[in-house]
């Protein structure tokens, strides 16, 4: 039985933003993390598409139909004096698993990064979630045992701040 699903990837425009944040939630509800999302259609657009931007998404559809994301950043090392890639977001709808897509969203950021003459590709995994750390090895990503992630919230940054020596 042959498969005629079609899959492609492009750039979000505006009018995903509703399907990208419908994403994220079902994300975010596979991570159990559906109580930290606070984000909106209106700040993710203007997350994307402000003047001000820092993200870039690029969507996966299954015959014209949205089933994955990528949600991406750059950042930039001292050591090598380049740019790298940051995936912040990578998700697939579970029923569409299995297919390739997954593969194929890292392959069009690999190409991205190649592009943007990129040091590095990077991104975090929940250490319980077995299945992506399978994966990601299975394309040659390495953990970076020896860094741990350091967070500070909303609430932490303002305490902080208003010890910021101003003139």
């Amino acid at each position: 039985m042959s498969n005629h699903n079609h899959f492609s990837i492009r750039k979000a425009e505006k009018k995903d933003v509703a399907t990208i944040m419908n994403l994220i939630r079902k994300l975010a509800e596979y991570e159990k993390l559906s109580h930290e999302v606070t984000a909106t259609d209106e700040m993710l657009e203007e997350s994307l598409f402000g003047e001000k931007s820092v993200i870039a998404a690029i969507v996966g559809e299954e015959n014209g139909i949205p089933v994955g994301f990528a949600l991406y950043f750059y950042n930039y090392s001292t050591f090598l004096g380049k740019k790298g890639l940051y995936l912040e977001d990578l998700f697939v709808l579970p029923e569409h698993r299995g297919k390739g897509y997954g593969k194929s969203l890292l392959a069009q950021l690999a190409k991205i990064a190649k592009e943007e003459n990129c040091g590095r590709f990077e991104w975090s995994v929940l250490d319980w979630n077995e299945p992506a750390i399978k994966f990601y090895k299975s394309l040659g990503a390495v953990p970076m045992d020896e860094w741990t992630v350091y967070r500070m919230t909303e609430d932490k940054i303002n305490i902080l701040s208003k010890e910021a020596i101003t003139e």
